[in-house]
């Protein structure tokens, strides 16, 4: 039959509501399992004032079982003369046998005493209560509350519990609360609560009596599809981003989209300051036309069905005005001042207490960007520019009402300022890569500018040794590291990390106090190219390989990676590393200085000879690919040597007792190994 089981509360965090609906239903699958209990689909409700789950075809009994009860060695069991030791009788008592009652079994850690006992299994009606507490404790709550003089604790308050087993209840008490049949409907509209026969009726009796879509990505497909309807028939589209789709659809019970519009005025405002307002604290959804443009409309998703709709619709329009009315004061005042004249005002905003202040990070920012612009080939003036003004919309008033606007208010108030298009973008760009998959900086100056500000930060956290630890990272250095490598990387920018490093720490002067603050923050970025190449399916092995070269250009990293990565894909790969380790094992024993230059006198005639031949062939070849990078090319090259190094190592002894030619072998192997050094460590491979 179906179980049901509805738990009814006052109203959930709409932000964790999925959260919980899904975690209650793995839990009691789990204890289902637990329980070798058969059952079909398990399905899960949410809406703001229930939780709820049903469990379809469960088994009305839970099957026999077998218990094997493992005692102790036979070994230990018994003594010299054959008796039962106290060991032994006390294990056979807890099993309700005597101890020559007892089964042997063989392991290959010896012989046991054992005893089987069958197990009836229970009705299934006597196990759901302790299951449903099981799977309710186990719910992520961080901040559980008690309620009236009850000493239970849940995340909110609970008012009903309905257990169903077909059409038979199913009793016990959860959270205080004795199973019932009682199921209250929404508040306002439908019937307050009303009884429900059988399980199966669940969530349909809920929605015809009750008013209420207990089927929650329903109710998220209903709002979807009637948003986009009335969009449409504004000629617009509106933003419907999962997040604030997801956290509408679980504020409702019954959810009735309606559209409604602000004065026009208001669109002189920064589009972002509105939708801010609009999308945050009203989760109302922004309308836009199909140039992008904002539209003066909004569309919003009421819990009730108005008798007279437009009622609703003048209430929200009520409460929206005086908010895009602070937004548009905040705007016109921010007009009256010029961005770079906020820049004495940032001496009053601390940026950390040992490095100063936010206008002492802007003035740092200027001149690293500048640097990093002469190195990339950006306009060096343009991205001291920017630079200088970066933080400046921190202090204005659109940015401390709207944070989330920082960068974005700054490019507008630049371009009315009259400052170029190229400086406004990358005020606004300084904060790209944002998150995971985020877009970049857009130009070279704004890359600049981005990298600078990231950069900056490392510097000055890790110079005064606060490192990340663990899952602490008040200072975002982790996402900072990555949004430097993967501007230079997927820019392909020729920067190097130590030459970034060491600029970035001279501007701070005698402030810093890690005397290793280079090689930290080099050490930190490289270990951030190891999780973030491992993300995107590159081999361990082929990153440590690249790794073990110390390579501190992003971009050659990235290079020499897929070079690698290419060259495991020749049939050739295989041996050349096994070569490697064996050029490695032997290099690595010799304790005298190895010549740099080989003796032609000394080889012998054969593979020797040949091996000696194709690397002075090679070596001049490939000097134009490494100073250009072209590693891919050059291991494809390199791969030729195979059967020239097999053949050496099958027929030329090394190590031989003739300290000159035992030399000039070695001396020969150096040279391979650095042919191969030179794109990567393959021995590694």
């Amino acid at each position: 039959k179906t179980f049901l089981v509805e738990i009814g509360t006052e109203e959930l965090p709409p932000k964790s509501l999925r959260t919980l609906a899904e975690s209650f239903a793995a839990n009691f699958i789990q204890q289902l399992d637990n329980a070798n209990l058969e059952h079909g689909e398990v399905l899960w409700y949410a809406s703001p004032r229930r939780l709820a789950l049903k469990v379809l075809n469960l088994n009305d009994t839970q099957p026999d079982s077998q218990i094997v009860k493992r005692g102790p060695a036979v070994s230990a069991a018994f003594d010299a003369n054959g008796n039962a030791t106290k060991a032994a009788e006390g294990w056979a008592r807890g099993c309700g046998i005597t101890v020559d009652q007892a089964e042997r079994i063989q392991t290959d850690k010896g012989e046991w005493l054992s005893y089987t006992q069958n197990q009836k299994g229970q009705p299934v009606v006597n196990l759901l209560c302790d299951m449903v507490k099981t799977a309710l404790s186990k719910l992520p709550i961080p901040k559980p509350m008690r309620w009236a003089a009850r000493q239970v604790e849940f995340i909110r308050p609970c008012h009903t519990v309905t257990m169903l087993y077909g059409d038979e209840l199913v009793p016990g008490t959860i959270l205080e609360i004795k199973s019932d049949r009682i199921i209250r409907g929404h508040r306002f509209m439908g019937e307050q609560e009303f009884t429900i026969d059988n399980a199966d009726q669940y969530p349909e009796i809920l929605e015809q009596r009750g008013k209420v879509i207990a089927d929650y990505d329903k109710r998220k497909s209903i709002i979807k599809q009637q948003a986009e309807e009335e969009a449409a028939k504004l000629n617009g589209k509106a933003d419907l981003t999962d997040n604030l789709l997801e956290e509408v659809s679980s504020l409702v019970e019954w959810p009735v989209v309606l559209t409604a519009k602000f004065e026009e005025r208001f669109l002189e405002v920064p589009a972002e300051s509105l939708v801010y307002t609009m999308k945050g604290d009203q989760k109302y959804f922004p309308v836009y036309d199909k140039q992008g443009k904002l539209l003066p409309n909004f569309i919003f998703v009421a819990n009730i069905e108005s008798k007279d709709p437009q009622v609703v619709i003048s209430g929200n329009e009520k409460v929206v005005r005086p908010r895009l009315a602070d937004a548009e004061f905040f705007y016109q005042t921010d007009l009256k001042q010029r961005l770079e004249d906020r820049l004495p005002r940032l001496e009053t905003v601390l940026f950390q207490q040992q490095l100063g202040t936010v206008k002492d990070k802007a003035i740092r920012i200027e001149s690293l960007s500048g640097f990093i612009a002469d190195k990339i080939g950006a306009d060096v003036e343009q991205a001291k520019r920017a630079g200088k003004l970066t933080k400046c919309d921190l202090v204005t008033n659109t940015v401390f009402e709207f944070p989330e606007t920082q960068g974005i208010m700054g490019r507008y108030l630049a371009l009315k300022d009259g400052e170029s298009i190229e400086v406004a973008t990358a005020i606004e760009e300084q904060y790209k890569p944002r998150f995971a998959g985020d877009e970049l900086p857009s130009t070279a100056v704004s890359c600049s500018v981005s990298i600078a500000e990231k950069l900056d930060t490392l510097a000055g956290i890790f110079g005064i040794g606060q490192h990340p630890k663990g899952d602490k990272d008040p200072f975002a250095l982790r996402r900072a590291a990555i949004g430097v490598l993967r501007i230079i990387v997927e820019k392909a920018l020729p920067l190097d990390l130590v030459e970034l490093a060491n600029y970035a720490t001279s501007l701070y002067g005698d402030k810093l106090n890690n005397k290793n603050i280079v090689d930290d923050i080099v050490n930190f970025m490289q270990g951030r190219f190891r999780a973030w190449y491992q993300e995107q399916g590159f081999a361990i092995d082929t990153i440590q390989a690249v790794l073990a070269l110390n390579p501190t250009k992003p971009a050659d990293f990235d290079a020499r990676v897929k070079a690698v990565t290419h060259f495991r894909t020749l049939p050739e790969a295989s041996s050349l590393a096994e070569a490697n380790k064996r050029v490695s094992n032997i290099l690595s024993k010799v304790e005298v200085t190895i010549p740099e230059q080989i003796n032609a006198a000394l080889l012998e005639a054969g593979a020797e000879g040949e091996l000696a031949k194709k690397l002075a062939i090679l070596t001049n070849k490939l000097s134009p690919y490494f100073s250009e990078s072209r590693y891919q090319d050059a291991l494809i090259e390199l791969s030729s040597l195979k059967e020239t190094v097999n053949a050496f190592f099958d027929s030329v002894m090394v190590m031989v007792d003739n300290e000159e030619i035992r030399l000039n072998r070695l001396a020969l192997l150096k040279k391979l190994q650095n042919l191969f050094l030179k794109v990567a460590d393959i021995s590694l491979l």
